[in-house]
Protein backbone atom coordinates (compact mmCIF):
# COMPACT_ATOMS: atom_id res chain seq x y z
CA UNK A 1 0.00 0.00 0.00
CA UNK A 2 1.09 3.52 -0.66
CA UNK A 3 -0.03 6.90 0.61
CA UNK A 4 0.58 10.12 -1.33
CA UNK A 5 0.87 12.91 1.22
CA UNK A 6 -0.53 16.37 0.57
CA UNK A 7 1.91 19.14 -0.17
CA UNK A 8 2.47 21.41 2.85
CA UNK A 9 1.38 18.82 5.40
CA UNK A 10 4.59 19.65 7.26
CA UNK A 11 5.58 22.99 5.81
CA UNK A 12 4.68 25.04 8.84
CA UNK A 13 6.46 22.79 11.29
CA UNK A 14 9.36 25.18 10.78
CA UNK A 15 8.90 27.12 7.55
CA UNK A 16 6.06 29.30 8.68
CA UNK A 17 4.13 32.13 7.14
CA UNK A 18 2.49 34.63 9.46
CA UNK A 19 0.31 37.01 7.47
CA UNK A 20 0.82 39.75 10.05
CA UNK A 21 4.59 39.44 10.15
CA UNK A 22 5.76 42.31 7.99
CA UNK A 23 8.19 40.15 6.01
CA UNK A 24 7.17 37.58 3.45
CA UNK A 25 7.76 33.83 3.41
CA UNK A 26 8.35 32.81 7.01
CA UNK A 27 10.38 35.69 8.48
CA UNK A 28 9.19 38.11 11.15
CA UNK A 29 10.47 41.69 11.12
CA UNK A 30 9.10 42.80 14.48
CA UNK A 31 12.28 43.34 16.50
CA UNK A 32 12.06 47.14 16.75
CA UNK A 33 9.34 49.77 16.85
CA UNK A 34 11.77 52.54 15.87
CA UNK A 35 12.68 50.63 12.68
CA UNK A 36 9.07 49.61 12.02
CA UNK A 37 8.09 53.26 11.54
CA UNK A 38 10.15 53.43 8.33
CA UNK A 39 9.08 49.95 7.08
CA UNK A 40 12.52 48.71 8.20
CA UNK A 41 14.26 50.79 5.54
CA UNK A 42 17.71 51.71 6.83
CA UNK A 43 17.68 49.00 9.47
CA UNK A 44 21.31 48.04 8.79
CA UNK A 45 22.58 51.63 8.46
CA UNK A 46 20.85 53.57 11.24
CA UNK A 47 21.01 53.34 15.03
CA UNK A 48 18.07 54.48 17.15
CA UNK A 49 18.46 52.23 20.18
CA UNK A 50 19.75 48.84 21.38
CA UNK A 51 17.56 46.98 18.84
CA UNK A 52 20.49 47.53 16.46
CA UNK A 53 21.73 44.26 17.99
CA UNK A 54 19.45 42.57 15.46
CA UNK A 55 19.43 45.25 12.72
CA UNK A 56 23.22 45.60 12.59
CA UNK A 57 25.37 44.58 15.57
CA UNK A 58 28.09 47.02 14.46
CA UNK A 59 25.74 49.86 15.40
CA UNK A 60 26.35 49.24 19.11
CA UNK A 61 29.47 51.42 18.89
CA UNK A 62 27.24 54.43 18.21
CA UNK A 63 25.37 54.08 21.52
CA UNK A 64 27.28 56.18 24.05
CA UNK A 65 25.34 55.11 27.15
CA UNK A 66 24.11 51.82 28.54
CA UNK A 67 20.45 51.25 27.71
CA UNK A 68 17.63 48.75 27.84
CA UNK A 69 14.99 48.64 25.16
CA UNK A 70 11.97 46.39 24.78
CA UNK A 71 8.51 46.21 23.34
CA UNK A 72 5.79 44.19 21.68
CA UNK A 73 4.11 44.03 18.29
CA UNK A 74 0.38 43.26 18.17
CA UNK A 75 -1.15 42.21 14.88
CA UNK A 76 -4.53 41.39 13.38
CA UNK A 77 -4.61 39.58 10.02
CA UNK A 78 -7.37 38.76 7.58
CA UNK A 79 -7.45 36.22 4.78
CA UNK A 80 -10.50 36.43 2.51
CA UNK A 81 -11.29 33.31 0.48
CA UNK A 82 -13.13 33.38 -2.84
CA UNK A 83 -13.70 31.16 -5.89
CA UNK A 84 -13.34 28.07 -3.71
CA UNK A 85 -13.99 24.55 -4.93
CA UNK A 86 -13.32 21.00 -3.79
CA UNK A 87 -12.18 20.04 -0.35
CA UNK A 88 -13.94 17.85 2.18
CA UNK A 89 -17.66 17.42 1.34
CA UNK A 90 -19.82 19.98 3.12
CA UNK A 91 -16.77 21.98 4.21
CA UNK A 92 -16.76 25.72 4.84
CA UNK A 93 -14.45 28.51 3.62
CA UNK A 94 -14.67 31.25 6.24
CA UNK A 95 -11.03 32.40 6.10
CA UNK A 96 -9.79 34.69 8.89
CA UNK A 97 -7.73 31.80 10.20
CA UNK A 98 -5.15 33.93 12.02
CA UNK A 99 -6.14 35.13 15.50
CA UNK A 100 -4.80 38.32 17.06
CA UNK A 101 -1.27 37.71 18.28
CA UNK A 102 1.69 39.42 19.93
CA UNK A 103 5.45 39.31 19.32
CA UNK A 104 7.74 40.51 22.16
CA UNK A 105 11.38 41.64 21.94
CA UNK A 106 14.03 43.04 24.27
CA UNK A 107 17.63 44.32 24.11
CA UNK A 108 20.34 45.46 26.52
CA UNK A 109 23.56 47.25 25.53
CA UNK A 110 26.51 48.87 27.26
CA UNK A 111 29.71 50.54 25.99
CA UNK A 112 32.95 49.20 27.45
CA UNK A 113 35.07 52.07 26.15
CA UNK A 114 35.18 54.43 23.17
CA UNK A 115 35.72 51.55 20.73
CA UNK A 116 34.22 48.43 22.29
CA UNK A 117 30.55 47.75 23.11
CA UNK A 118 28.55 44.70 24.14
CA UNK A 119 24.91 43.74 24.35
CA UNK A 120 22.34 40.98 24.31
CA UNK A 121 18.99 40.60 22.58
CA UNK A 122 15.97 38.30 22.78
CA UNK A 123 13.57 38.26 19.84
CA UNK A 124 11.36 36.09 17.61
CA UNK A 125 12.68 35.82 14.02
CA UNK A 126 10.12 33.23 12.83
CA UNK A 127 6.60 32.41 13.99
CA UNK A 128 3.05 31.48 13.10
CA UNK A 129 -0.38 30.81 14.48
CA UNK A 130 -2.94 29.60 11.96
CA UNK A 131 -6.25 28.07 13.05
CA UNK A 132 -8.92 27.32 10.44
CA UNK A 133 -12.48 26.54 11.49
CA UNK A 134 -13.07 22.87 12.30
CA UNK A 135 -15.27 22.45 9.23
CA UNK A 136 -12.75 24.06 6.82
CA UNK A 137 -13.03 22.46 3.40
CA UNK A 138 -9.24 22.29 2.99
CA UNK A 139 -8.58 20.81 6.43
CA UNK A 140 -7.02 17.72 4.89
CA UNK A 141 -4.24 19.97 3.61
CA UNK A 142 -3.85 21.89 6.86
CA UNK A 143 -6.13 22.73 9.76
CA UNK A 144 -3.93 24.13 12.57
CA UNK A 145 -0.36 25.44 12.89
CA UNK A 146 1.48 27.01 15.81
CA UNK A 147 5.20 27.71 15.43
CA UNK A 148 7.70 29.81 17.34
CA UNK A 149 11.44 30.36 17.06
CA UNK A 150 12.96 32.34 19.94
CA UNK A 151 16.52 33.67 19.58
CA UNK A 152 19.02 34.87 22.19
CA UNK A 153 21.91 36.88 20.76
CA UNK A 154 24.90 38.04 22.84
CA UNK A 155 26.79 40.64 20.80
CA UNK A 156 30.12 42.45 20.65
CA UNK A 157 30.97 45.44 18.45
CA UNK A 158 34.25 47.22 17.75
CA UNK A 159 35.01 50.58 16.13
CA UNK A 160 37.97 49.97 13.81
CA UNK A 161 38.37 53.63 12.89
CA UNK A 162 36.43 56.86 13.23
CA UNK A 163 34.05 55.83 10.43
CA UNK A 164 34.12 52.00 10.34
CA UNK A 165 32.58 49.61 12.90
CA UNK A 166 32.04 45.86 12.89
CA UNK A 167 29.84 43.63 15.04
CA UNK A 168 29.30 39.95 15.71
CA UNK A 169 26.68 38.02 17.62
CA UNK A 170 26.27 34.25 17.96
CA UNK A 171 22.60 33.26 18.04
CA UNK A 172 20.98 30.55 20.14
CA UNK A 173 17.76 29.57 18.39
CA UNK A 174 15.05 27.44 19.98
CA UNK A 175 12.33 26.32 17.60
CA UNK A 176 9.16 24.45 18.45
CA UNK A 177 6.03 23.79 16.49
CA UNK A 178 2.77 21.92 16.22
CA UNK A 179 0.67 21.32 13.12
CA UNK A 180 -2.45 19.33 12.42
CA UNK A 181 -4.29 17.90 9.42
CA UNK A 182 -7.73 16.31 9.43
CA UNK A 183 -7.85 13.61 6.77
CA UNK A 184 -11.17 12.91 5.07
CA UNK A 185 -11.75 9.44 6.49
CA UNK A 186 -15.06 10.57 7.99
CA UNK A 187 -16.46 10.35 4.48
CA UNK A 188 -15.74 6.63 4.13
CA UNK A 189 -18.86 4.44 4.04
CA UNK A 190 -19.46 2.13 7.01
CA UNK A 191 -18.67 -0.91 4.86
CA UNK A 192 -15.11 0.46 4.61
CA UNK A 193 -14.94 1.22 8.32
CA UNK A 194 -16.00 4.87 8.22
CA UNK A 195 -16.97 6.27 11.63
CA UNK A 196 -18.07 9.75 10.56
CA UNK A 197 -14.92 11.27 12.07
CA UNK A 198 -11.84 12.62 10.31
CA UNK A 199 -8.46 11.11 11.12
CA UNK A 200 -6.29 13.68 12.85
CA UNK A 201 -2.53 13.74 12.21
CA UNK A 202 -0.71 15.95 14.72
CA UNK A 203 3.03 16.58 14.54
CA UNK A 204 5.09 18.27 17.26
CA UNK A 205 8.82 18.85 17.54
CA UNK A 206 11.54 21.14 18.85
CA UNK A 207 15.30 21.74 18.79
CA UNK A 208 17.94 24.31 19.71
CA UNK A 209 20.65 25.28 17.23
CA UNK A 210 23.39 27.87 16.80
CA UNK A 211 23.83 30.57 14.18
CA UNK A 212 25.35 34.03 14.02
CA UNK A 213 24.86 37.61 12.82
CA UNK A 214 27.62 39.76 11.32
CA UNK A 215 27.50 43.45 10.57
CA UNK A 216 29.59 46.32 9.22
CA UNK A 217 28.66 50.00 9.35
CA UNK A 218 30.56 52.72 7.47
CA UNK A 219 30.08 56.47 7.77
CA UNK A 220 30.69 57.61 4.20
CA UNK A 221 30.59 61.21 5.38
CA UNK A 222 29.03 63.10 8.26
CA UNK A 223 25.55 62.81 6.73
CA UNK A 224 25.58 59.39 5.03
CA UNK A 225 25.96 55.90 6.49
CA UNK A 226 26.01 52.53 4.73
CA UNK A 227 25.43 49.23 6.50
CA UNK A 228 25.46 45.51 5.75
CA UNK A 229 24.14 42.71 7.98
CA UNK A 230 24.44 38.98 7.41
CA UNK A 231 22.07 36.63 9.26
CA UNK A 232 23.39 33.09 8.98
CA UNK A 233 21.44 29.94 8.18
CA UNK A 234 20.41 27.79 11.14
CA UNK A 235 20.34 23.99 10.92
CA UNK A 236 17.64 22.48 13.13
CA UNK A 237 17.40 18.78 13.85
CA UNK A 238 13.86 18.59 15.17
CA UNK A 239 12.75 15.72 17.39
CA UNK A 240 9.25 15.13 18.67
CA UNK A 241 6.27 12.92 17.93
CA UNK A 242 3.56 12.21 15.41
CA UNK A 243 0.16 11.48 16.92
CA UNK A 244 -2.61 9.76 14.96
CA UNK A 245 -6.16 9.56 16.26
CA UNK A 246 -9.66 8.72 14.99
CA UNK A 247 -8.37 6.41 12.27
CA UNK A 248 -11.22 4.46 10.58
CA UNK A 249 -12.13 0.87 11.37
CA UNK A 250 -11.22 -0.22 7.87
CA UNK A 251 -10.18 -3.89 7.91
CA UNK A 252 -6.48 -4.27 7.20
CA UNK A 253 -7.29 -7.05 4.77
CA UNK A 254 -8.86 -4.42 2.49
CA UNK A 255 -5.78 -2.22 2.76
CA UNK A 256 -3.17 -4.95 2.21
CA UNK A 257 -5.13 -7.12 -0.23
CA UNK A 258 -4.21 -10.19 1.82
CA UNK A 259 -5.76 -11.84 4.90
CA UNK A 260 -4.55 -9.54 7.68
CA UNK A 261 -6.13 -9.34 11.14
CA UNK A 262 -7.10 -6.02 12.71
CA UNK A 263 -8.20 -2.58 11.52
CA UNK A 264 -6.57 0.69 10.54
CA UNK A 265 -7.66 2.17 13.86
CA UNK A 266 -5.77 -0.54 15.73
CA UNK A 267 -2.71 -0.18 13.51
CA UNK A 268 -2.50 3.62 13.29
CA UNK A 269 -3.91 5.25 16.42
CA UNK A 270 -1.06 6.15 18.76
CA UNK A 271 2.00 8.33 19.23
CA UNK A 272 5.28 7.79 17.41
CA UNK A 273 8.77 9.31 17.49
CA UNK A 274 9.47 11.80 14.71
CA UNK A 275 12.59 13.49 13.31
CA UNK A 276 12.84 16.38 10.86
CA UNK A 277 16.02 18.10 9.63
CA UNK A 278 15.43 21.62 8.34
CA UNK A 279 17.49 24.71 7.55
CA UNK A 280 16.33 28.24 8.24
CA UNK A 281 17.73 30.32 5.36
CA UNK A 282 20.38 33.01 5.56
CA UNK A 283 19.75 36.62 4.55
CA UNK A 284 21.71 39.76 3.67
CA UNK A 285 20.33 43.17 4.61
CA UNK A 286 21.96 46.27 3.16
CA UNK A 287 20.80 49.86 3.46
CA UNK A 288 21.84 53.48 3.34
CA UNK A 289 20.85 56.37 5.61
CA UNK A 290 21.24 59.99 4.53
CA UNK A 291 20.60 63.04 6.65
CA UNK A 292 19.54 66.01 4.48
CA UNK A 293 19.42 68.54 7.29
CA UNK A 294 18.63 68.81 10.99
CA UNK A 295 15.05 67.72 10.34
CA UNK A 296 14.90 65.29 7.39
CA UNK A 297 16.51 61.83 7.17
CA UNK A 298 15.94 59.33 4.35
CA UNK A 299 16.42 55.56 4.36
CA UNK A 300 16.55 52.90 1.64
CA UNK A 301 17.27 49.19 1.88
CA UNK A 302 17.36 45.80 0.16
CA UNK A 303 16.95 42.39 1.81
CA UNK A 304 17.98 39.18 0.03
CA UNK A 305 16.75 35.90 1.52
CA UNK A 306 17.88 32.47 0.34
CA UNK A 307 14.46 30.80 0.28
CA UNK A 308 15.78 28.32 -2.28
CA UNK A 309 17.15 26.31 0.65
CA UNK A 310 13.56 25.15 1.08
CA UNK A 311 13.48 22.46 -1.59
CA UNK A 312 11.78 19.64 0.28
CA UNK A 313 10.97 18.38 3.77
CA UNK A 314 11.21 14.83 5.06
CA UNK A 315 9.82 13.61 8.38
CA UNK A 316 10.86 10.17 9.58
CA UNK A 317 8.63 8.39 12.10
CA UNK A 318 9.66 5.35 14.11
CA UNK A 319 8.00 2.85 16.43
CA UNK A 320 5.11 2.07 14.08
CA UNK A 321 3.56 -1.28 13.31
CA UNK A 322 4.13 -2.75 9.84
CA UNK A 323 0.92 -1.33 8.27
CA UNK A 324 1.50 2.06 9.89
CA UNK A 325 5.14 2.05 8.80
CA UNK A 326 4.11 1.66 5.18
CA UNK A 327 1.79 4.68 5.45
CA UNK A 328 3.48 6.99 7.96
CA UNK A 329 7.10 5.80 8.18
CA UNK A 330 8.28 8.75 6.09
CA UNK A 331 6.32 11.81 5.05
CA UNK A 332 7.92 13.86 2.27
CA UNK A 333 6.98 16.88 0.23
CA UNK A 334 8.52 19.15 -2.36
CA UNK A 335 8.55 22.90 -1.68
CA UNK A 336 10.79 24.47 -4.34
CA UNK A 337 10.69 28.02 -2.94
CA UNK A 338 12.65 30.77 -4.70
CA UNK A 339 15.11 33.40 -3.46
CA UNK A 340 13.65 36.89 -3.04
CA UNK A 341 14.86 40.48 -2.83
CA UNK A 342 12.67 42.85 -0.80
CA UNK A 343 12.99 46.64 -1.11
CA UNK A 344 12.02 49.42 1.30
CA UNK A 345 12.21 53.20 1.53
CA UNK A 346 11.44 55.50 4.44
CA UNK A 347 11.84 58.94 5.95
CA UNK A 348 12.01 60.56 9.37
CA UNK A 349 11.13 64.16 10.23
CA UNK A 350 12.31 65.76 13.47
CA UNK A 351 9.34 67.91 14.43
CA UNK A 352 10.82 69.07 17.75
CA UNK A 353 13.82 68.16 19.87
CA UNK A 354 11.70 65.49 21.57
CA UNK A 355 9.45 64.25 18.74
CA UNK A 356 10.37 62.40 15.53
CA UNK A 357 7.79 61.36 12.91
CA UNK A 358 8.44 58.42 10.56
CA UNK A 359 6.92 56.73 7.52
CA UNK A 360 7.92 54.04 5.05
CA UNK A 361 6.93 51.63 2.28
CA UNK A 362 8.16 48.12 1.52
CA UNK A 363 7.66 45.60 -1.28
CA UNK A 364 8.34 41.94 -0.52
CA UNK A 365 7.75 39.26 -3.20
CA UNK A 366 6.43 35.84 -2.29
CA UNK A 367 8.90 32.91 -2.37
CA UNK A 368 6.06 30.52 -3.27
CA UNK A 369 4.73 30.33 -6.82
CA UNK A 370 1.32 29.27 -8.12
CA UNK A 371 2.60 25.72 -8.59
CA UNK A 372 3.42 25.14 -4.90
CA UNK A 373 1.31 27.53 -2.82
CA UNK A 374 -0.59 25.86 0.04
CA UNK A 375 -3.45 26.61 2.43
CA UNK A 376 -0.83 26.95 5.18
CA UNK A 377 1.19 29.57 3.28
CA UNK A 378 -1.22 31.26 0.82
CA UNK A 379 0.96 34.34 0.35
CA UNK A 380 1.17 36.73 -2.57
CA UNK A 381 3.49 39.63 -3.31
CA UNK A 382 3.33 41.90 -0.29
CA UNK A 383 3.15 45.69 0.06
CA UNK A 384 3.45 47.44 3.43
CA UNK A 385 2.97 51.07 4.42
CA UNK A 386 3.97 52.30 7.88
CA UNK A 387 3.67 55.36 10.10
CA UNK A 388 5.52 55.89 13.36
CA UNK A 389 6.78 58.30 15.96
CA UNK A 390 9.46 58.54 18.61
CA UNK A 391 8.92 60.70 21.70
CA UNK A 392 11.65 61.49 24.24
CA UNK A 393 10.23 63.32 27.28
CA UNK A 394 13.74 63.28 28.78
CA UNK A 395 17.21 62.43 27.39
CA UNK A 396 17.02 59.18 29.36
CA UNK A 397 13.77 57.83 27.94
CA UNK A 398 12.17 57.30 24.51
CA UNK A 399 8.78 55.90 23.54
CA UNK A 400 8.46 54.56 20.00
CA UNK A 401 5.25 53.48 18.31
CA UNK A 402 4.53 52.34 14.75
CA UNK A 403 1.45 51.34 12.77
CA UNK A 404 1.61 49.16 9.65
CA UNK A 405 -0.89 48.08 7.06
CA UNK A 406 -0.02 45.35 4.58
CA UNK A 407 -1.87 43.90 1.63
CA UNK A 408 -1.00 41.24 -0.91
CA UNK A 409 -1.75 40.46 -4.51
CA UNK A 410 -4.39 37.75 -4.90
CA UNK A 411 -2.79 34.36 -4.23
CA UNK A 412 -4.07 31.23 -5.96
CA UNK A 413 -4.10 27.90 -4.15
CA UNK A 414 -4.60 24.86 -6.35
CA UNK A 415 -3.77 21.64 -4.53
CA UNK A 416 -4.49 18.23 -5.95
CA UNK A 417 -6.17 15.45 -3.99
CA UNK A 418 -4.37 12.56 -2.34
CA UNK A 419 -5.42 8.94 -1.99
CA UNK A 420 -4.46 5.78 -0.16
CA UNK A 421 -3.91 3.07 -2.77
CA UNK A 422 -4.55 -0.29 -1.14
CA UNK A 423 -2.99 -3.63 -1.94
CA UNK A 424 -6.28 -4.73 -3.47
CA UNK A 425 -6.25 -1.75 -5.86
CA UNK A 426 -8.84 0.30 -3.95
CA UNK A 427 -8.23 4.08 -3.91
CA UNK A 428 -9.46 5.93 -0.81
CA UNK A 429 -9.66 9.76 -1.24
CA UNK A 430 -8.45 10.87 2.19
CA UNK A 431 -7.46 14.39 0.99
CA UNK A 432 -9.81 15.92 -1.61
CA UNK A 433 -8.43 18.42 -4.12
CA UNK A 434 -8.93 22.05 -3.14
CA UNK A 435 -8.85 25.40 -4.94
CA UNK A 436 -9.21 28.94 -3.59
CA UNK A 437 -8.24 32.56 -4.12
CA UNK A 438 -6.74 34.30 -1.09
CA UNK A 439 -6.77 38.06 -0.53
CA UNK A 440 -4.64 38.76 2.53
CA UNK A 441 -4.22 41.90 4.59
CA UNK A 442 -3.15 42.83 8.12
CA UNK A 443 -2.89 45.67 10.63
CA UNK A 444 -0.04 45.86 13.11
CA UNK A 445 0.87 48.08 16.05
CA UNK A 446 4.36 48.03 17.59
CA UNK A 447 5.33 49.85 20.80
CA UNK A 448 8.74 50.12 22.45
CA UNK A 449 10.30 51.77 25.50
CA UNK A 450 14.00 52.63 25.73
CA UNK A 451 15.69 53.74 28.94
CA UNK A 452 19.28 54.98 29.10
CA UNK A 453 21.45 54.76 32.20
Amino acid sequence: MKIHWPKSLLTIAIYSNCLAAFANGLAINEQSSSSAGTAYAGRSSSVNDASTIYGNPAGLTKLKRAEISGGVAVFSAKDDLSKTSGGSPGGTNKGDSIPIGAIPFGFLSTPINDRLSTGIGVYVPFGLINDYEGSFAGRGLGSYSNVQVVTVQPTIAYRISDNVSVGFGPTINHGKGKLENDLNTGGLPPVLGGTGRDTRVSIKGDDTALGYNLGVMIDIDKDTTWGLTYHSKVDLHMEGNTSISNAPNTPLSIITGTPTPGTLAQALNGEYSAKLDVTLPESIDTSITHKFDDQWTMYAGLLWTRWSRIKSLNVKNSGLSAPAEAMFGEISETMDWKDTVAASIGAAYKLTDSLVLRSGFAYDPSPAGNDNRSVRAPVGNRKTITFGAGYSPTPDMTFDVAYAYLWESTASVNQSGRNITTGSGLSLPIVPAYKAKYDNSAHGLTAQLTYRF
